[in-house]
């Protein structure tokens, strides 16, 4: 498989404490790949200054071969890559149908605009069928659950048809059933050409879905194998069972 997203040694420091040192790591076309790794190892970070939400101090990013030097969520949800957040972000306010609409990389101004057009509406109405929410379309975003909020959030980043979707613990929080359904819905993308990218804690999930594994510790990469491989690599349980 082709290398879709290149992360080459990404540095970024929180005043005397280094997030990411020299990070990098590969994430190749079609693959559920898994980044891991004891609290404070830079998982978010990295996903942060991935999709340009942080600006790393040095390092290199290329997506699709091509090199990005200023990242910027808006640009990269264009060229095809897209993210989630630990805690769902959604427009409590808005309705679910619009909240999926306004996933999609929109002027500012689109939030002052209540009417969702007709070439949107379709989309967003399919996306709402296959993640469970049709009923809810109309609701406001509040009146979720915690679960289906998460839902709503991975059901607007498919807004934009993305070839790459980052998901920050899609399954923290959730209970048994969702988590199910989380996972059947990242099988079912992935199977329709998806790639992913999951940082999550929960390894059963991660065993059951991903290859190969990433193993983050203290900014820097540890492994990267099968899950297998990675589960019984001592490095990796010393990293998280060590002191």
């Amino acid at each position: 498989m082709s290398t879709l997203l290149r992360v080459e040694g990404l540095t970024k420091s929180f005043g005397g404490v280094r997030a990411l040192d020299e990070c990098g790591f590969e994430v190749a076309e079609g693959s559920v790949s898994a980044l891991i790794g004891p609290n404070g190892s830079g998982k978010t970070t990295a996903f942060n200054v991935i999709t340009g939400y942080q600006r790393a101090e040095s390092g290199r990013l290329t997506f699709r071969g091509r090199a990005i030097r200023r990242p910027d969520p808006c640009r990269l949800q264009r060229l095809g890559l897209a993210r989630t957040f630990q805690q769902a972000r959604v427009f409590p306010g808005l309705s679910v149908l619009e909240n999926i609409v306004l996933s999609r990389s929109q002027p500012w101004h689109a939030l002052l605009r209540r009417r969702v057009p007709g070439r949107d509406r379709l989309r967003a109405e399919e996306l709402l069928d296959e993640f469970g929410l049709a009923a809810h379309a109309d609701r406001p975003a509040a009146q979720l659950s915690y679960g289906q909020r998460k839902l709503l959030e991975f059901a607007g980043v498919l807004m934009a048809e993305p070839l790459l979707v980052l998901l920050d613990e899609p399954t923290a929080g959730v209970n048994p059933v969702m988590v199910e359904a989380m996972e059947q819905h990242i099988r079912r993308r992935h199977a329709q050409g998806v790639t992913f990218l999951i940082v999550e804690h929960e390894m059963r999930f991660v065993m059951r879905l991903c290859d190969p594994v990433i193993v983050l510790d203290r900014g820097r990469p540890l492994a990267c194998a099968t899950a297998e491989k990675v589960q019984n690599d001592p490095r990796v349980l010393d990293a998280y069972l060590g002191d």
